[in-house]
């Protein structure tokens, strides 16, 4: 089975289980993968309609599996990952004596993945970001990129990749006068502008909101409009620098499995770099994880024997327990350490203690746990130890 079919077949069972919230945007990815404006059309046309009938769940199922059956007709081909698009060796960022200096860094970005690039403030994750924009020089190492597309000079160049900043720029006019701005800039027939736009306002839930302006727009949704911008222009490497600050949970989550799944696309996937101190939502998504440090690139297993957390169980656990009992209850699983932080305790138990066996005592003890969590391979537990 291809790719493309599993996809499909994915997108039928979220239907058949009626998760049409999850399946439509999934059905989109599949819509946006074919390059078919006939497709794309009937995408928008059910789009208009779905918002305008919002609780016609049956129809909407059987006229998205109507698209699927047609979708699954069209052949895709698989794009090749394997060569690196970007690679930086020995990348070093200095500010001068006694100042901050990132690297050196070594890295190979390739495109379908998704990078988390996380780590304290003032480590380096937006200095990174900007030499790979090439927005800031480096005193040392090399910088290469291997795009598709040509490109000979620093202006081509940001045709193929893109650095959202934290803090965008305001535009004027409507959202989608703008984006329909973007791609008339490549020369596109009026008529398919207007359907790709269309698309892609579809695609990130920007139907309802296509003819407000700037002052009119939540922050979530201005990110929103700025992923929609950016991937009309179909870059390869997409840079964005904490795009979740101003969003809420749910929105995190929502634009985070977005982004995966368009950047995850068959023929057409895109390298991602995220940078963010939403570390549980970025690790969920993320393929790979980059862990700064003291402007430095930290590997897991290496930062793991340097620190000797390779050699525990660590758990985080919120819980309405004193310490002491907690103390007693993991007695018998050879309890190593108990921290707390004011608000959170971190237990470290020997590596052969499995994880299942920690919440079967707290259950057998009754304990009331709010929150609980596993951080034993997470990059988490670099900020506790």
């Amino acid at each position: 089975m291809t790719r493309a079919e599993t996809r499909i077949k994915e997108v039928v069972a979220f239907f058949e289980n009626k998760d049409t919230f999850l399946g439509y945007r999934k059905l989109m990815d599949c819509a946006i993968d074919t390059q078919d404006l006939d497709i794309y059309n009937d995408v928008i046309a059910l789009t208009d309609w779905k918002e305008k009938h919002p609780n016609d769940e049956e129809k909407l199922i059987k006229r998205s599996l109507e698209i699927l059956s047609r979708i699954s007709k069209i052949p895709i081909e698989d794009y090749n990952t394997k060569h690196p698009v970007v690679t930086g060796t020995n990348i070093i960022k200095s500010y001068g004596a006694n100042r901050f200096k990132l690297g050196p860094i070594s890295i190979k970005i390739h495109k379908g993945d998704v990078y988390g690039l996380v780590g304290e403030n003032g480590n380096g994750k937006t200095t990174l970001l900007r030499i790979l924009a090439k927005e800031l020089k480096h005193n040392e190492g090399s910088l290469k990129f291997n795009f598709d597309k040509d490109f000979n000079s620093d202006y081509d160049l940001r045709s193929n990749l893109v650095y959202i900043p934290q803090r965008t720029q305001k535009w004027y006019g409507s959202l989608k006068d703008n984006l329909k701005f973007v791609l008339s800039n490549y020369g596109m027939d009026p008529k398919e502008n207007e359907t790709r736009v269309l698309m892609m306002i579809a695609r990130f839930g920007l139907w309802n909101y296509k003819h407000l302006k700037w002052n009119e727009l939540s922050s979530g949704y201005k990110m929103r409009f700025e992923l929609a911008r950016t991937l009309l222009r179909q870059p390869e490497l997409l840079l964005l620098d904490e795009p979740l600050a101003n969003l809420d949970v749910l929105a995190q989550q929502v634009i985070l499995e977005d982004l995966k799944s368009i950047c995850n696309s068959i023929n057409n996937p895109i390298a991602l770099i995220l940078s963010s101190q939403q570390l549980y939502e970025v690790e969920k998504v993320s393929d790979k994880v980059i862990y700064l440090k003291n402007g430095m690139h930290k590997h897991n297993k290496a930062e793991s024997a340097t620190t000797n957390t390779s050699n525990y169980l660590i758990v985080e656990i919120d819980c309405n327990c004193e310490r002491e009992k907690l103390k007693q209850i993991f007695t018998d699983l050879s309890l190593e350490k108990l921290i707390f932080n004011g608000g959170i305790f971190i237990v470290y138990f020997p590596i052969k203690i499995a994880f299942p066996l920690v919440l079967e005592t707290l259950g057998k003890h009754e304990i009331d746990v709010i929150y609980i969590r596993n951080i034993t391979k997470s990059t988490r537990r670099f900020f506790v130890s």
